[in-house]
């Protein structure tokens, strides 16, 4: 009997990290880190998870904008779809009616991309294999398959995807021996979220350095004279060996990003992230002009492949940073690192939100295996929360992710996790002191 898709799940669920201001930065001061979470369940009783990754108050719009894309699956054979999830990539993305929406961008777009990632997370526990496995034995062809070059073609064409990823063909087991003995770098936010007191910002940084990590983030925007008295703890702490990068989260406009900066370089500042508006794209390269040799990153909030392409074309960053939940899924985050492989940019994936590491740690290092063949100037965001609530967590050694071993993309939450967190109805949500939380960063 062929075996179907019999439902899209989708539960609200969010962690209230805004009481110790986990997460905090100059655009979101009090974030809950949340998901729409997302389930697929086959007639034969597999399951493949994925999640939208939201700050609080909206997920509730995010969980509707899974159920709206849900009636496109149900119901499809499973081996049609883990076949060529490409083929469902196109459909969900360009139903002519949700298309409306959007087009490829906001919260049809990235509910698209919840349901992709889990029918590759089903794909890869049907295989038996950690998702960033299954697409680095893929061949180019596969791989190629898997984009949609309609508005990419004039940056990257097939056969220049082609040549990159069969280029890429001979070191593929070497690469994938030494992914699985010494992990992935990885760079730390945990010290520089904008809610911490001055004392914490101190401990956390020396702290990371003694973990092994060579770059931390800092969170700044809000009050200049609060960033310089904050750099200068950091820099004291980690010395002038480790790198800092600064993130605004698009606080600023291209003035105010150019002339913060320049105050700001005294602390030997290794990238701005997101100095101004994420669709402003020339705004990004007048940015990056005016503040070199500080780099110039961005890509939490790039909504589709379109947009890094043109943010390649203007050379206006020198870091490229994927997302697995604000684009269409994996499907998409391919095209971005063919893109990025193509003009010679480094990729450091985004990872501050809950699930984001367990996600994304795939993306790149398939993109080591089979893309861009380094780690050189890469590493993947890491903070230190939530991991405990994932059935199988990110793994951390001495500032480097570990390769995932067990089959799938690492999206399953705990089910003890869903039901005491499922908004509003969950036990830590149902209670007075959360009523009194909702109401204080509202």
């Amino acid at each position: 009997m062929t075996e179907l898709i019999t439902s899209v799940e989708t539960f609200d669920v969010r962690f209230p990290t805004s009481r110790e201001r986990d997460g905090s930065d100059a655009m979101n001061p009090f974030p809950d880190y949340s998901a729409a979470y997302v389930v697929l369940r086959t007639s034969a009783g597999a399951e493949g998870y994925g999640l939208v990754f939201t700050v609080g108050r909206g997920t509730e719009v995010q969980v509707a904008g899974v159920r709206a894309l849900a009636a496109l699956v149900v119901g499809r054979p499973v081996d049609e779809l883990i076949a060529d999830p490409g083929a469902l990539s196109r459909r969900l993305v360009g139903d002519s009616q949700l298309r409306w929406l959007g087009p490829e961008k906001g919260v049809v777009h990235m509910a698209a991309g919840g349901i992709v990632n889990a029918v590759w997370d089903l794909a890869a526990r049907r295989a038996g294999k950690p998702l960033w496995q299954l697409l680095s034995e893929m061949t180019p062809e596969q791989l190629v398959a898997q984009v949609d070059f309609r508005y990419l073609r004039d940056a990257l064409t097939e056969p220049e995807a082609l040549e990159l990823l069969r280029g890429a063909l001979p070191g593929r087991t070497g690469r994938a021996a030494r992914l699985a003995e010494e992990g992935y770098p990885a760079y730390t936010t945990t010290p520089g979220w904008l809610g911490y007191d001055d004392e914490k910002l101190d401990r956390l940084c020396r702290e990371a350095v003694g973990d092994g990590y060579h770059l931390i983030k800092l969170k700044v925007g809000a009050s200049l004279e609060d960033d310089v008295r904050r750099l200068g703890i950091a820099r004291r702490a980690v010395g002038p060996d480790v790198r800092v990068a600064v993130d605004a989260n698009q606080i600023w406009g291209v003035g105010q990003a150019i002339a913060w900066m320049d105050r700001l370089r005294e602390f030997d500042p290794y990238w701005i992230e997101e100095p101004t508006s994420p669709d402003d794209i020339l705004g990004h390269a007048a940015v990056r002009r005016a503040v070199a040799p500080i780099r110039v990153a961005t890509g939490e909030h790039v909504h589709n492949a379109v947009m890094f392409k043109q943010l390649l074309q203007q050379g206006a960053v020198d870091v490229v940073q994927i997302d697995a939940c604000r684009v269409g899924g994996v499907n998409e985050n391919i095209a971005i690192l063919l893109l990025a492989a193509k003009f010679g940019v480094p990729v450091c994936p985004h990872a501050g939100g809950v699930g984001l590491c367990e996600l994304v740690q795939h993306l790149a290092m398939f993109d080591y295996v089979a893309v861009s063949g380094s780690t050189a100037e890469r590493a993947i965001e890491y903070v230190d929360h939530l991991h405990e609530h994932f059935v199988d967590p990110v793994r951390i050694h001495h500032g480097r992710y570990l390769a995932p071993t067990a089959p799938g993309m690492s999206g399953q939450l705990r089910p003890a996790s869903v039901a005491a967190f499922r908004y509003p109805d969950g036990p830590e949500w149902a209670g007075p002191a959360a009523a009194e939380q909702v109401a204080a960063t509202a």
